[in-house]
């Protein structure tokens, strides 16, 4: 289990993490989400001893990881795809790692064939593509056969087939008991891949609830409708108090209300449409929801200030 307690991190006048308190269990995908800057690679580093908190604690299994004896069969992590040394084979990154935390030859190669190195376990580092040097990165991780691992941004550099291989693995990984925290920017892969969220902004928490539950408090269903007679349905909902919206392909969004509603109207009003339906926001849709109210709330305390 991964435990953050009132941890700070300050470089200067700025504050990196803001007094963050969370805690990741085994048994789920876990998503690490914030925007750019929001402290989700500096937690990591501080989870790994990598940076030194101002204040607080991070603690794997109630004890910091800098005390782990063997650390690779304790946690497993990915922060950076360059993290071996260009100049060394697949094989014998791995190698130097394994060495270093008693990890038997046999599981270098166990790794590899999962990661789909195998062919590739004798190239030297520098030639890889980014996808394999994630795959790589990946493979180190899983190298020491953790209880907890710790991804950041996995799918950079991944091809779709790539991207979905991933997203099974972790899945799986948490399927058997396993603490798996991992930061993404791609909304719509943490939708299909993290059970549990936890959102951070300017380093402080703003969510820690599961996946589904988070989509539901902060996002609005709406009904969509194509039409093209688009200024003429959305003066016909205005005119009945609906609230409208055009989306991103020129359908037209209406709020507050049911689709048969929605249906009632346009037949009233003999318009054409070529769908009608209802539609649940999407978790990025409900994201930038909440990361535009915690905006909106911090510029009011500034003013207020």
């Amino acid at each position: 289990m991964i435990e953050v307690r009132e941890l700070h991190k300050r470089y200067g006048r700025v504050v990196a993490v803001d007094r963050l308190s969370c805690t990741v269990r085994p048994g789920r995908v876990t998503g690490f989400l914030g925007p750019n800057g929001a402290g989700k690679s500096t937690t990591m580093r501080m989870l790994l001893g990598l940076d030194q908190p101002s204040g607080g604690e991070a603690l794997i299994d109630g004890r910091p990881y800098r005390r782990e004896v063997a650390p690779l069969r304790r946690v497993g992590a990915l922060l950076e795809s360059g993290a071996a040394h260009p100049g060394r084979s697949a094989y014998h990154h791995l190698l130097w790692l394994a060495r270093s935390n008693r990890i038997p030859r046999s599981r270098i190669t166990e790794v590899l064939e999962l990661v789909g190195l195998a062919a590739v376990a004798g190239r030297r580092v520098g030639g890889f593509s980014l996808g394999m040097r994630q795959r790589l990165g990946i493979a180190a991780a899983l190298l020491g056969d953790p209880p907890v691992l710790l991804f950041d941004e996995p799918v950079n550099g991944l091809d779709p087939e790539g991207i979905r291989w991933i997203r099974d693995l972790m899945r799986g990984l948490a399927a058997e008991g396993r603490t798996v925290l991992v930061s993404s920017h791609l909304m719509s892969e943490m939708a299909l891949t993290a059970d549990h969220l936890v959102v951070i902004d300017r380093g402080r928490l703003l969510a820690d609830t599961g996946t589904r539950a988070f989509v539901e408090a902060n996002s609005v269903g709406y009904v969509q409708v194509r039409t093209p007679e688009p200024e003429r349905l959305r003066a016909v909902l205005t005119g009945a108090g609906i609230e409208t919206r055009t989306g991103p392909d020129g359908a037209v969004h209406a709020y507050g209300v049911s689709a048969p509603r929605v249906g009632e109207l346009v037949a009233a009003h003999q318009l054409t449409v070529h769908e009608i339906g209802a539609r649940s926001a999407s978790l990025e849709e409900a994201f930038m929801r909440l990361v535009e109210e915690a905006t909106a709330r911090r510029r009011t305390e500034r003013e207020s200030g």
